[in-house]
C-alpha cells in the first residue's frame, strides 16, 4: 500500500451501492461482501493494483485515493469499463430487487493521510459529487444501467477533454452539482448497458458519435463473418475452413473463475 506524507496530488475514486438502506440485512451483508470484489476484478482486468491504493470503507461505499502516477486516464476509461462488465455479469444471475447499481465519481486533488481517514478539500468535494442529485437521476432514468459516473471538472479536462482516453467530450453531460456548500461543474456519462470491456480504439482517436464497438460486441479484428449460404463447403450459412488468423489461445494458471463464461470446442477438420 503506497503511503505519504502530508498533503499530497492525489486521485479520488468514489463508489457507492444504489438503494443499500432499502435491503434486509441478508441482502446488505451480500453488497459488503461482494462489492470489494467486483472492484477488484475491474482493476485487476484493467491491470492496476488496488493493494497499492489507500482504502476508506464505509458499508455499501468505498473511497480509494492513491497519488498521481500518469494513470488516471486508466481509471476514468479502462477501469470504469471493467466495472460495468463486471456489474453486468454479475446482475446478470441476480432477481431485478437483488441487482448491484452504483453511482461513481473520479476527482482530484491534495490529500493527506489523517489519523482517522483522509483529509483535504478534495475528499470533501469527492463525497459531495458521489451525493449529487444528477447521479441518482441518471440511474432513475436509465433503468436498465448499472453504473453512472461523474467526473469532476478538473479530472473531464486532464483526461477525456486532453485526449488521453478512448472517450470524446461528447460522451459526457455538463452538470452542475450543488450539494451543501459545495458547487462546481462536474461531467456526467451513463455507460451503456452491454458495453464490451474493451475499448475498440487507442486513446486520442475516438470520433464524435462513433460507436464504442462493433454491434456484435466482439473486436472487430477477431469478429468471424457468418458464411454466405451456398459457401466453400456448399452448406447453407456453414464455413469449416480453416481460419488460423482467428485462433485466440490463452494459456491459464491456477484455478479460474468461469462462472456466466461459453466454452466452444473444436478442430480442424471439423
Amino acid at each position: 500500500m503506497v503511503e505519504w506524507s502530508g498533503f499530497h496530488p492525489c486521485i479520488c475514486i468514489a463508489v457507492d451501492a444504489q438503494a443499500y438502506g432499502g435491503r434486509n440485512d441478508r441482502g446488505q451483508s451480500e453488497i459488503q461482501h461482494d462489492l470489494p470484489r467486483l472492484l477488484d476484478r475491474a482493476a485487476r482486468g484493467t491491470g492496476l493494483d488496488r493493494a497499492q491504493w489507500q482504502i476508506q470503507r464505509k458499508g455499501d461505499e468505498q473511497l480509494a485515493v492513491r497519488p498521481l502516477d500518469g494513470t488516471e486516464p486508466r481509471l476514468v476509461d479502462d477501469y470504469v469499463r471493467h466495472l460495468v462488465a463486471e456489474l453486468r455479469a454479475y446482475n446478470a444471475q441476480r432477481v431485478p430487487a437483488a441487482r448491484m447499481r452504483l453511482r461513481a465519481v473520479v476527482h482530484q486533488g491534495l490529500v493527506e493521510l489523517a489519523d482517522n481517514g483522509f483529509a483535504g478539500t478534495a475528499v470533501v468535494a469527492t463525497a459531495r459529487l458521489l451525493n449529487a442529485g444528477a447521479l441518482y437521476d441518471a440511474l432513475a432514468a436509465h433503468p436498465d444501467a448499472d453504473l453512472a459516473l461523474l467526473l469532476s471538472d478538473d479530472v473531464f479536462r486532464s483526461s477525456v477533454a486532453g485526449g488521453h482516453t478512448t472517450l470524446t467530450t461528447e460522451d459526457f453531460t455538463p452538470v452542475t452539482v450543488r450539494v451543501k456548500e459545495y458547487e462546481a461543474t462536474a461531467w456526467l456519462r451513463v455507460p451503456e448497458p452491454g458495453a464490451p470491456a474493451t475499448a475498440s480504439h487507442e486513446p486520442g482517436t475516438a470520433e464524435p458519435g462513433k460507436p464504442a464497438a462493433p454491434a456484435s460486441g466482439e473486436p472487430a479484428a477477431v469478429r468471424i463473418e457468418p458464411a454466405a449460404a451456398g459457401g466453400a463447403d456448399g452448406g447453407a450459412g456453414i464455413n469449416n475452413t480453416y481460419r488460423g488468423d482467428n485462433i485466440n489461445v490463452t494459456n491459464v494458471a491456477g484455478a479460474v473463475d468461469a462462472r456466466g463464461a461459453v466454452f466452444g470446442f473444436g478442430s480442424v477438420g471439423g
